[in-house]
């Protein structure tokens, strides 16, 4: 997908084999919730399941064993607690994949839109906001990186008198968003250790990094206090989390866990089968 687009996906009818697959969906749930072990809470990521019910997408989620619902809109962030999940990730504000914190002039707009919705987060038992770095259009990473420390530290008291974590995700600019900032792993983790708050945090996408630096395990324990959520998503392509894609889940979960990692990570894949199923499938994988 392009910069920006993933608010435009959900306006676009480009899933339409997804939709076609939704009427036997329901025959794929089991008749309790299937028992977790535990060690990785898992999500599922909104924007993937468009043509799902967000409620309907929450009662998949009981019943497959997810503990939350990712990448939700702020008069969303209510829903997943009817049926006992959490909104693991939601929208307050935090600026665009091309228009964020790299640049100064969006750091008011960031920091009003923080100051309204992050206190809405917290009453609604979000734990997580996302953020963006933007797109270097020129702007050398040194110059960004500076800068958005700077936005960084503006709003990081809003998140910790809240206990809500801001994440700045980490994109790949070679496939889905091209010129994107923070596309790499070490550019993050040195803007985390300058702003130096446990409400700050980075969004380590697995799928993104796997394919800008790859060197997952290694980079995920050596880095793990500044990582504050994950994504996943099959390699290429970013659909299931199966045997037609190059990542080790297991050995990738097992690194998490045992690093002792206790937040979320949220499939972030487009399903190419029943969304249900391939769903349900990533779930056991990654359940270590």
């Amino acid at each position: 997908m392009m910069p920006g687009s993933r608010r435009s996906f959900l306006k676009m009818s480009a899933a339409a084999s997804v939709a076609a697959a939704l009427p036997g969906s329901a025959a794929s749930l089991p008749d309790t919730p299937t028992p977790r072990k535990g060690r990785i809470h898992q999500s599922a990521c909104r924007w993937c399941y468009k043509d799902t019910p967000l409620d309907q997408l929450c009662q998949w989620g009981v019943q497959i064993g997810l503990k939350g619902i990712d990448l939700l809109e702020i008069n969303e962030f209510d829903v997943p607690r009817r049926y006992g999940l959490v909104c693991s990730m939601g929208y307050a504000g935090g600026g665009t994949i091309p228009d964020a914190l790299n640049r100064l002039e969006h750091h008011a707009d960031i920091e009003a839109a923080f100051r309204k919705n992050i206190p809405i987060a917290a009453k609604a038992g979000v734990p997580n906001v996302i953020t963006f770095s933007g797109t270097r259009r020129g702007m050398s990473d040194e110059e960004g990186a500076k800068n958005t420390i700077i936005g960084l530290n503006r709003v990081k008291k809003i998140a910790e008198d809240n206990g809500v974590t801001i994440c700045l995700e980490l994109l790949n600019s070679k496939v889905n968003h091209p010129d994107y900032m923070a596309d790499h792993t070490a550019w993050g983790v040195g803007v985390m250790q300058e702003v130096n708050s446990p409400n700050v945090k980075l969004l380590y996408d697995i799928y993104h990094m796997q394919i800008m630096e790859g060197d997952l395990i290694d980079t995920i324990r050596k880095n793990i206090a500044w990582l504050g959520h994950f994504h996943t998503g099959g390699v290429p392509g970013r659909h299931e989390l199966d045997d037609t894609q190059e990542i080790q889940w297991p050995p990738v979960m097992r690194a998490i866990a045992d690093a002792g990692f206790t937040g979320y990570v949220a499939h972030e894949f487009l399903p190419t089968r029943d969304p249900l199923t391939s769903l349900r499938q990533a779930v056991d994988l990654c359940d270590i």
